[in-house]
């Protein structure tokens, strides 16, 4: 019987930049292969779609009714 590891959440709608950046990078190098992380932002993070795209990660963004952008990022 295999266990699914919880799926880390990271709100950072209501941080300063850059610590949504800083806070997701962190986050991303605890992430084992098959893991995935959501990731909360009022707007939707262009620039960390590059990082993600050059280091392997996959993402699926979603719009949320309240304007929120909802990223799932799976390593």
């Amino acid at each position: 019987m295999s266990t699914t590891p919880p799926l880390r959440v990271l709100d950072a709608r209501y941080l300063e930049p850059p610590e949504p950046f800083v806070q997701t990078m962190e986050m991303l190098d605890q992430l084992a292969l098959g893991e995935s992380m959501r990731l909360l932002l009022f707007r939707e993070p262009h620039p960390l779609y590059q990082v993600l795209r050059r280091n392997g990660h996959c993402w699926q963004t979603s719009l949320l009714p309240d304007g929120s952008f909802d990223i799932l990022i799976t390593r």
